[in-house]
């Protein structure tokens, strides 16, 4: 009897897990509430057992097809004009309905963290459009983040189970640049949009690289397989959290701030042996070169006796690296990352009339930090506004070794292509936004061979020589330069201008709109929208748009000075906010650039130097931050930064359209 119930379990079991290996799977991005690409053959996939029959219902057609040896399955339903809601259901051993599908355009917005930048960073800017973003034929679909260096993944890792519509809410997790230029389109168009939101930030161009792509790349692909010894990477990883937990446990351990009897932050703590700093500042007082750790900062403020049962917000701009924030004892706040502002909602009841303490515990782990000049940093209760710049005390918490840069794995060539794009290209898209180049400018040589290299990879992997690409030049940072330089961010600018020789593809000019203490610029509304005259001209095949401000053509010598042509100079050249044009340089025989004047004349630009009597080369807006370069064309779009020592280039030069 004992052996017959083993073998009815057995039964039972063997028969189940039969049923559930023979169910039909489905990847993510195959979901309730996709917008699938209009126009254009549907690919629908996904797996079952090998030699299954899969049937498809969808507007009304029916198609099937039987899995192969590997339970790999795919149908291709016809085309479908934009429109919907619409249901589908897949079935096999098992039945899957799917519904609120949208047939219109679907858009890949990929790159690093100015893409991967959410609203929720922009509420404030943004208040009105968030406010008014209940729109259900704009979507998102967002990939997680993660590397893989075994090869291209079969599905994604994913944020929701289904596509997400936008409202006040749920938009706040959707790509700010991929909101903008879905909220154009949609307008426009007046057609359902979905975005796949699919970055990851600090990354450089070769981790979306495809194992195919790098095999261009000797000393790339030599690293991608390297990565692919999972022991080596365990080895990395291992390595890198042993030493975080490591420098954390001793910073929890010895910081003085949060074990003395009375904790620093306390109301009732009476500051002793504290020094004078005056905030904001970078790199001042115990923020010394050589030195990390636990720095504490105090501030007393009075404030009016009415001030308790009012809302109030905190604002410290942008603090390297991380900070714990109190006010009169109680935490308000806590931010792990320099790059998000310091915007901190004051309860109730916190406040009083008469003296109110702020500390602030800073932690840093490399050699640089501080608090970000030229932020805000006030308290603001109802519409009064109260400045904490000035005088402050500080005093070290405890002061530790810095933490050696790590290798960061997740950024190493292929891994992010074969896990957040490899599993995407069986989606019929109808073109790609990038952003992303930051993450290179430390060597950007390479950049522009491989940049076009992804541009041509990914429209082979999607099998569409014309896939339209476009992106955004990346903007300001760092501080502006007294005298014309050399510029690693100047130079993958000029890579991706150089990069528009490759056709169907666009670029939104964004140093205008950067801010120099801030790599992640909060206006991404105008990012969003030059992309979208781009994709207007190219994509949408609108020849009459103004789409690009004016981009270098030639340049001709007469006696001392340079005379520079350039493409789409529309209703005419012009320098914003005044008549005197600024940044451009110019170099004579030996090579050194040297500020220039410049002027407008017959729709052209004049360059000269009364100190270069033979000048060779020019430049436009060569800095890491180009501050008050204004050359746009009538239309209100700037010029993109150049140097013509690319003219020995003439194959890399762009050839827009």
């Amino acid at each position: 009897m004992k052996h017959v119930r083993l073998l009815f379990l057995w039964i039972i079991c063997t028969v189940t897990y039969l049923k559930a290996n023979a169910d039909v799977r489905l990847p993510r991005l195959i979901s309730s509430g996709m917008v699938l690409q209009r126009d254009v053959k549907i690919p629908v996939w996904g797996w079952a057992d090998a030699g299954e029959k899969i049937t498809v219902t969808f507007l009304y057609k029916t198609y099937t097809t039987i899995t192969d040896k590997n339970g790999k399955w795919q149908i291709k339903l016809d085309k479908a004009s934009a429109g919907g809601p619409y249901s589908m259901m897949i079935q096999g051993n098992n039945t899957i309905r799917l519904t609120d599908i949208l047939m219109g355009d679907v858009w890949l917005c990929s790159g690093q963290s100015n893409m991967e930048f959410l609203m929720e960073r922009v509420k404030e800017k943004y208040a009105d459009i968030i406010a008014h973003a209940a729109n259900g034929f704009v979507r998102q679909f967002w990939v997680k983040p993660y590397a893989d260096f075994q090869g291209p993944k079969e599905d994604v890792d994913a944020h929701s189970i289904t596509w997400t519509k936008a409202d006040p809410k749920t938009v706040l997790n959707f790509t700010a640049v991929g909101y903008f230029f879905a909220l154009e389109l949609f307008e426009k168009y007046k057609i359902p949009v979905g975005i796949i939101n699919s970055s990851l930030g600090g990354t450089p161009v070769e981790a979306w690289l495809s194992s195919d792509a790098l095999r261009q790349f000797p000393d790339l692909y030599s690293i991608y397989k390297k990565y692919g010894d999972t022991t080596y990477t365990s080895d990395i990883v291992g390595k890198n959290y042993r030493l975080t937990r490591s420098w954390n446990d001793s910073l929890q351990l010895k910081d003085k701030g949060l074990h003395e009897p009375v904790k620093w932050y306390d109301n009732r703590y009476k500051p002793e042996g504290w020094k004078n700093i005056v905030l904001p500042d970078y790199y001042t007082g115990i923020h010394r070169k050589d030195s990390s750790g636990a720095f504490w900062y105090r501030k007393e403020i009075i404030l009016p006796d009415d001030v308790t049962d009012k809302k109030a917000m905190l604002r410290l701009g942008n603090i390297e690296m991380s900070d714990t924030t109190y006010l009169n004892g109680i935490k308000i706040g806590s931010v792990r990352t320099k790059y998000t502002p310091r915007v901190y909602d004051i309860p109730k009841g916190i406040l009083k009339g008469g003296k109110n303490i702020i500390t602030v515990r800073v932690v840093k782990m490399q050699n640089t930090g501080g608090f970000i000049i030229d932020k805000p940093y006030q308290l603001e209760v109802d519409n009064k506004k109260y400045s904490l710049a000035g005088s402050w005390l500080y005093k070290a918490g405890v002061v530790l070794p810095s933490t050696h840069s790590s290798i960061a794995v997740s950024h190493g060539p292929g891994g992010l292509y074969n896990a957040m794009i490899a599993p995407l290209i069986d989606y019929n898209i109808k073109g790609i936004l990038w952003y992303q180049g930051e993450g290179n400018t430390g060597n950007p040589k390479p950049y522009y061979n491989w940049f076009t290299t992804l541009i041509l990879d990914w429209r082979t992997k999607w099998r569409n020589d014309s896939l339209p690409f476009f992106y955004a030049q990346i903007s300001s940072y760092g501080h502006p330069e007294q005298h014309p330089v050399e510029s690693g961010w100047a130079a993958v600018r000029e890579a991706q201008l150089k990069a528009l020789s490759l056709p169907n593809t666009g670029m939104a000019v964004t140093f205008d709109i950067g801010e120099w203490n801030d790599v992640h610029p909060l206006d991404k509304l105008d990012v969003g929208k030059r992309l979208f005259l781009a994709a207007e001209k190219v994509a949408y095949h609108i020849n009459e748009i103004i789409f690009s401000g004016p981009i270098y053509k030639s340049m001709s010598i007469q006696a001392d000075t340079i005379i520079i042509d350039f493409k789409y100079k529309n209703k005419g050249l012009i320098a914003k906010d005044g008549d005197t044009l600024r940044q451009f340089a110019i170099a004579g025989q030996n090579g050194k650039y040297i500020w220039a004047h410049a002027v407008i004349k017959d729709n052209k630009v004049y360059v000269w130097n009364e100190n270069v009597l033979h000048p060779s080369k020019v430049r436009y807006a060569w800095a890491d931050t180009p501050l008050g370069a204004n050359l746009y064309n009538e239309e209100g779009l700037p010029a993109s930064p150049f140097s013509s020592d690319e003219d020995d280039n003439p194959d890399k030069r762009n050839k827009l359209f």
